[in-house]
């Protein structure tokens, strides 16, 4: 059989493996990818054409529905476990994500509709969508689609998996010392720590933590005080596994076996309630708004005030109910009833009704085989030499590509930088970052050296307050200076800017990424990181934090765009110069990657783009607004979705500027949060020759025919084949251009 796995291209234009080539001699040379020619499928029905001078670039038909769109990708995410180039154990983790993306997503997406509908706001949007009308359609999508999930996880994950040695025994498959063992981990471990609650006029119905397991339980009789049985309810312990691996010696040869901690509740239901027959129990689960809203005019300590809404967000109010697939209608109907839900927020599921706690077992199973191999990240040649980062620096901009290229650099920075006696100050943003960071470990490691370490931790990054407050306290016990921020907008842009005394005057040092200072995700999330010593723009970090830090009127930054001031105004008036030059005749050509394209005026001067004739091609990993492909206002644009081994999160923008390309790197994507309501900072990359290495690796993703989407004129999304060219996918190509071999 013909090998069709994806491989680097074959032709001399593309990337070279990292063990030879320009690549591995440290050269930056950029070389001309062909245009891309993928073979696609149209489908659906097409727009009707708008002439040039009758179209109307806000009618609603122009976009896509934002949460309807968001869905598309979450979908997308669940093809992954259908695609057998994957290996198979993260062919289920891309299954569990798909479950976790879609607990947020209707912790926050579809409550915030919910939320709109219940106080009577319909209004559309610029989609020409209403809230309601959005929430049908949300509604009948996701039960299609978990309905789906749960026959690729019954008819081809868990039959696969058993294959390969791994099988999770259901309550009917257990053997007679499987049974005792059972018994006696329920005895020892489940039974001391459970509490059944029986429903009656002095046991109402308890209030359930956001997504819990939970268990319905039919009882008949009468218990030790004489009530008649009738309904109780199970909450499964939040400290225990959901899912528990069998000794060894009790698993059959050669396999490794485990059972799910709802089927060990069931199974001994009914010694919870002694005397008494159990003639029913089900599992069930309810999804609640877990959106956090502060009032900036109300609040006088956000730290306290987010302290209370992580509370609250544990009980807010419901948005779905999943419940076993062999729940009777009439239970399932109380509980509705209930959590004051309709029949449309009901999932009925055949499985474990929480999914995503299945990733703790994935990360205990070693099989080699059944994952991806693990790959050494590449270092610049600049910087394999050893010796002082901030010599590397000040010998000229250095730029790191994650996780193709190792993220060590940026925390090694950090932890010279803490150590150096000639450092005098660091100052850093922090959005998302890990619990034991070696970032913060180094920026108190300062701070206790007595340097002057400034931190803005944005608090409010969603579902990692706790976390941030924990790293707040941490610091300023430190003795760091911590700032959480403006209160209306979160800070969301990645920079560090270290003060160095050399030679007796002071030098200037920058961080710029697109992604977080994370340890973990920098290994997972595809990103850029800029390490430089170039005075304009060490001069316009240290302007931002001094914009963050202090008070007073906007300051003049000279190179990097700055939301919520210039970002907005000056991506426009990019975006229509590509088109002047078009009018003109010229050449014009950009590419946009980033994660998401909602933000109406921006759309609107892509849609101008295009009817000047630039040739648009637009990365969007999720949520995209823009419909392509419409005569008359898109017909050159292209938009691709990449979804792969990494996520791809990196936030470029390239434009050919009549011969005189710009190339920017960013914090923000192309939506109306990250222009208007959040700190954000888009950096130039100013070194040619590392411009050309980005344009490179984004033509590289244009060619992609193994992981690429194509978003069509109908808003559906098909899947490019190579057909009979040589199959190739971007993130597998730049491993090979990239990654040191181990």
């Amino acid at each position: 059989m013909e090998d069709r796995s994806p491989r680097p291209p074959s032709d001399p234009t593309s990337p070279a493996p990292a063990d030879s080539g320009p690549a591995a001699r440290g050269e930056e040379t950029p070389a001309e990818l062909p245009a891309p020619r993928l073979n696609q499928t149209r489908t659906g029905i097409k727009p009707k054409a708008l002439p040039e001078a009758e179209a109307d670039l806000s009618d609603p038909s122009l976009y896509f529905n934002r949460e309807l769109s968001h869905l598309q990708f979450n979908i997308r995410v669940l093809e992954q476990a259908l695609d057998e180039a994957h290996p198979l154990l993260d062919r289920l983790m891309f299954l569990l994500i798909f479950s976790s993306n879609l607990d947020e997503f209707f912790e926050i997406r579809v409550a915030g509709l919910k939320h709109r509908v219940a106080l009577g706001d319909d209004a559309t949007g610029f989609d020409g969508r209403s809230p309601s009308s959005v929430l049908g359609e949300i509604s009948q999508i996701a039960h299609e689609q978990i309905e789906r999930q749960y026959r690729i996880l019954n008819e081809i994950l868990l039959p696969a998996l058993k294959e390969k040695g791994l099988r999770f025994r259901r309550r009917s498959e257990w053997t007679d010392a499987q049974r005792d063992w059972v018994h006696e981990y329920f005895d020892d471990e489940i039974m001391p720590v459970i509490s059944p609650i029986g429903l009656d006029p002095s046991h109402p119905f308890p209030r359930l933590v956001n997504k819990s397991l939970n268990f319905i339980v039919q009882l008949e009789g009468k218990d030790a005080f004489g009530r008649e049985g009738g309904l109780a309810i199970l909450p499964a312990p939040r400290s225990l596994p959901r899912v528990i691996s069998l000794p060894p010696e009790l698993c059959e040869a050669g396999f490794r076996e485990a059972v799910f901690l709802s089927s060990m509740i069931h199974a001994h239901a009914e010694e919870l309630f002694p005397g008494m027959t159990v003639r029913g129990c089900y599992q069930f689960r309810l999804t609640r708004n877990a959106d956090m809203t502060v009032d900036p005019e109300e609040v006088s300590d956000l730290a306290s005030a987010l302290r209370g809404e992580l509370l609250a967000r544990r009980y807010g109010s419901g948005v779905r109910l999943e419940v076993v697939d062999t729940c009777p209608d009439e239970l399932a109907g109380f509980l509705l009833r209930e959590f004051a839900l309709g029949q449309e927020d009901l999932y009925r599921v055949n499985g474990p009704v929480n999914l995503t706690r299945m990733m703790s077992l994935i990360a205990e199973v070693e099989r080699p085989d059944l994952v991806y191999r693990p790959f050494t990240p590449g270092l610049p040649k600049n910087l394999k030499k050893g010796g002082s980062l901030f010599d590397a620096i000040a010998a000229g901009d250095i730029l790191l590509h994650h996780p193709f290229q190792s993220f060590a650099p940026v925390e090694e920075l950090l932890a010279e930088a803490a150590r150096d006696p000639s450092v005098l100050a660091i100052k850093q943003t922090l959005y998302r970052t890990g619990a034991d960071s070696p970032i913060v470990n180094s920026l108190v490691e300062a701070a206790r050296g007595g340097k002057e370490v400034t931190v803005v931790i944005e608090l409010r990054a969603r579902f990692d307050e706790a976390d941030n407050l924990a790293l707040a306290s941490r610091l300023q016990e430190a003795g760091a200076i911590v700032i959480y921020g403006v209160m209306a907008y979160k800070t969301h842009a990645k920079m560090v800017h270290i003060v160095r005394r050399e030679r007796g005057r002071l030098s200037h040092y920058a961080h710029l990424g697109t992604g977080n200072y994370h340890s973990r995700t920098a290994k997972l999330y595809t990103d850029y990181s800029l390490l430089t010593a170039d005075e304009v723009l060490c001069e316009d970090v240290h302007q931002v934090f001094q914009q963050l830090s202090g008070m007073g009127r906007a300051r003049h930054i000279e190179t990097l765009l700055h939301a919520p001031f210039t970002l907005h105004e000056r991506l426009v008036a990019m975006i229509d110069r590509e088109a002047e030059h078009a009018r003109r005749g010229r050449r014009a050509h950009l590419i946009i990657k980033c994660n998401s394209l909602t933000e109406p005026k921006l759309i609107q001067a892509l849609y101008r783009a295009s009817r000047a004739g630039v040739e648009c091609d637009l990365i969007i990993r999720g949520m995209c607004c823009l419909r392509p492909g419409v005569p008359g206002v898109s017909e050159t644009i292209r938009v691709r979705s990449i979804i792969g081994r990494f996520l791809e999160h990196t936030r470029v923008f390239y434009f050919h500027n009549n011969g005189k390309p710009e190339v920017w790197g960013s914090s923000a994507d192309f939506m109306s949060r990250n222009m208007f309501h959040r700190v954000e900072t888009c950096f130039p990359l100013r070194d040619r020759k590392l411009a050309a290495r980005v344009r490179k690796d984004l033509e590289t993703y244009l060619v992609d025919n193994c992981q690429s989407w194509r978003l069509q004129a109908d808003g559906t999304y098909v899947k490019q084949t190579p057909g009979d060219a040589a199959p190739i996918s971007a993130q597998e190509t730049l491993l090979y251009a990239y990654a040191a071999r181990a």
